[in-house]
Order: structure tokens, then sequence, then C-alpha cells
């Protein structure tokens, strides 16, 4: 074997089990695998899992630190903050986008991550750029990342002319999901052309889809329901991921929320909350009380539909922090979500692990022989210790070959 790792803990088993790993993949799970392996790593009675995934991250405007002049000038919430953030990405360059997402993708590996899905905007201003950058960007981290790019028209579609033939040509580049914006269109007419347009593509390329639905305040925003129907009607289950998905989810319209939930059950919809962004940017000019901004995440968990986390950004114009490290982002769905009781923080735990590796369509992605060998060893006994005491990340491991080592030493001199 490649690798052995040894008394490690895995969820939902009472004892410690051996891992083996051969050619990147397991090959034996048991309570004392016999056989030599080049490497051994001691767990110790540590938890190992999957690694972890990040079914949403805006990688080509992360660490600008542009929130800093952007949220002087823009109200709270997205819909004010995108046209100044589009004013940060006019000076990109390749060179700066690689440095910057090169540093946001080491950091997201060493706490952990072993795939991203990350959006690079396709409009008018910057062309192509961010598509080709990522696409680089996608061949220097093959080796210890798995990395979806989500061609994105940040600025729409039909506001933006011209950004229906980028979205084609980015799909001719290599990009693996086309992105959407139906809300940030001019009106309920413009948003559901939108919607057709990112299936048609999406459709004719093969591709998934992954949207951002109704990123706003406004009850009357109510895209969700018409991407939802045209998922179905297109053939699209199991393909369709949605982010933010608030707007009139956000409202008391309860018929209305329950019709969502049977749609997006139907769709086989991935629903993706980021829950630290939305609880900073939104309700910031409320009065008390204040809204949490969070979309309905337990009525969806309740109605059977596949909920995840997402990074979003990274210090970038809508968010002045995050690190790439998913289980802080659990830990903050806890808080953001009220999910306390046990089981509910294993399910917080599904959300950057399972659920947005189900999303992005990971072969196999766990911990059974055949999986494919790409894993974290948490200094931690459990998911509640990991979530509670956000340890080291001991080694995380891609395709069977150990990528990343945390060791800390801490010491308390009375």
């Amino acid at each position: 074997m490649d690798l052995l790792i040894r008394n490690s803990r895995l969820r939902g088993r009472d004892r410690p089990l051996d891992v083996g790993v051969e050619d990147g993949r397991i090959v034996a799970v048991g309570e004392k695998v016999t056989g030599g392996a080049q490497r051994e790593l001691d767990a110790a009675g540590r938890l190992l899992t999957p690694g972890f995934v990040n079914i949403h991250l805006h990688l080509d405007k992360c660490l600008t630190g542009a929130w800093a002049r952007v949220w002087q000038g823009a109200g709270a919430g997205s819909p004010s903050a995108i046209p100044a953030a589009t004013k940060v990405k006019e000076n990109f360059t390749e060179a700066d986008i690689i440095d910057r997402a090169t540093r946001a993708l080491t950091s997201s590996v060493i706490a952990g991550t072993t795939a991203v899905r990350a959006f690079a905007d396709v409009d008018t201003v910057g062309g192509l750029l961010s598509v080709k950058s990522l696409l680089k960007l996608r061949e220097k981290f093959r080796d210890v990342l798995d990395l979806q790019i989500v061609a994105f028209p940040q600025e729409g579609i039909l506001r933006d002319r011209g950004t229906e033939e980028l979205l084609e040509k980015s799909m001719e580049l290599g990009a693996d999901v086309v992105g959407g914006i139906p809300w940030y269109e001019n009106g309920p007419q413009s948003a559901a052309r939108h919607t057709d347009k990112v299936f048609e593509i999406a459709r004719k390329h093969g591709k998934a889809v992954h949207a951002l639905i109704d990123d706003n305040s406004d009850p009357n925003s109510r895209n969700i329901e018409y991407f939802l129907q045209k998922a179905i009607g297109e053939g699209f289950r199991g393909r369709v991921a949605a982010s933010h998905c608030r707007g009139g989810l956000d409202s008391p319209d309860e018929p209305y929320a329950r019709r969502v939930v049977g749609l997006a059950r139907e769709a086989g919809l991935t629903v993706v909350e980021n829950s630290h962004v939305s609880l900073l940017m939104y309700g910031r000019a409320d009065g008390h009380p204040v809204r949490r901004g969070v979309t309905r995440v337990r009525e969806f968990m309740a109605g059977g539909v596949n909920v995840a986390v997402g990074q979003d950004d990274i210090d970038d114009p809508y968010y002045p922090f995050g690190r790439g490290d998913m289980l802080e982002l659990a830990f903050m769905m806890c808080h953001a979500a009220h999910l306390g009781a046990p089981g509910e923080l294993e399910s917080s735990f599904d959300m950057v692990t399972y659920n947005p590796a189900k999303g992005m369509g990971l072969s196999g992605y766990g911990l059974d022989v055949g999986d494919r060998a790409d894993l974290v060893l948490l200094d931690a006994a459990d998911v509640h210790e990991a979530l509670r005491l956000q340890p080291d990340r001991v080694a995380v491991v891609k395709g069977g070959r150990v990528v990343a080592e945390t060791k800390s030493e801490r010491q308390l001199h009375l």
C-alpha cells in the first residue's frame, strides 16, 4: 500500500479503524489492516473524514481587500455593492488573479479542503480574463485539489450585452459549470429570459448549472420558482445548485416557501447558504428586530433538500474575512441556522463534506473501500469536538498522497 492510517475515528463507527490506500483509492478499512505501506500515520484516535468541499467561492475577487472602500459607498446588501465591486475588477490582470487565488487555495488545502467550485466573472468588463486565469490555476493545483470553474455572468446577460457569447466561449475553453444571476436583471421578464439562456447554454454543452438566486431582501423577488420549474422541465434534476435563495423566501409567505421546498426536492437542487456573509451583510440597516439574512435552511433540510455551505468570499468587495476553512463555516452555520442538537451538528458537518460533494457531482467521495483517498485528519475525537475546538488539520490527503500537514504545540506554564 501507499499509505496506511492507523487508529482513526470514522463517523458512525464505535471503535478506531485502520484505513489503507493504494493508487489513490481506499483499499482497506478495518480494525487491524495487515501489510506494510510506504508511509504510515498513527491517527491516535483522531477523526478521519473525507476532505472538505467548498461549493461556492469567488476566487477571482479574493484577497483584494476591496470591502474597505466598497462598504463605505454602498448600502447594506449585495444589490448596492455590485456596481462598486465592478469597478474593482477593472484593474485585474492574469498575474494578479493567479497570485491572489493561489494564496487563497493554499490556505484552503491546508485547512483540509480537497475540492472547490470557483466562480469566474464573465462579462464585458473583464471578458474571459477570469476564466482563463482560473483554467491555469486548475492545472497548477491539479494534484492537490479538484477545481471546478463556473462561468458566472456577474453583470447579467441581458443588461450586459455580449455576455451570452462570452459564456459560450467559456464553455468551449473548458469551464465546468454555467452560472447565472437572474435576479440582477431589469425585471421579472428579463430574469426569466436570463434563466432560459443559462439552461440553453448548459444543455448545449452538457454542463450543470449553479445560479445565485434572489440575493436580496425584496419579497417580490421570486426567481427561484421559475428556475426550479425550468430545471425540472429541461431534465436537469440533480444537476442544479442555487446560492443565497432569499428574496421571497425571506418573507412570511409560508405557502410560497412550502411550494419552493417541494420543487427544490423534485429538482434535486443543492441549496448553498453562505451564512457568514449573510449574517454580516444583510440587516445592517435594520432597526430591531434585525434580520439574520439566512435562507430557510431548516425548512429545506426538513423537506429533504440537499443543503451545503460555501465560503463565497475571502477578503473581497463583499466580505472582509474568510480563509477557506470549511470547518469554521460549518461552525458559523450552526449559529446562523440554530443547529445545536447532536444530530444537527452532524448535519452541519455534512454541509461541508457529503452534501457539497453531491452538489458538485464528485464521484467516489467517501470513506468506503473503492472511494477516492481524499481525506482530512482532524485533531479531534468526533464531530462535536471538531466544531467546538476548530482543531488543527493534522494531515490532508489528496489522491492517496499527503499534501499538507499541520503540527502545533501549545504549553501552559503555571
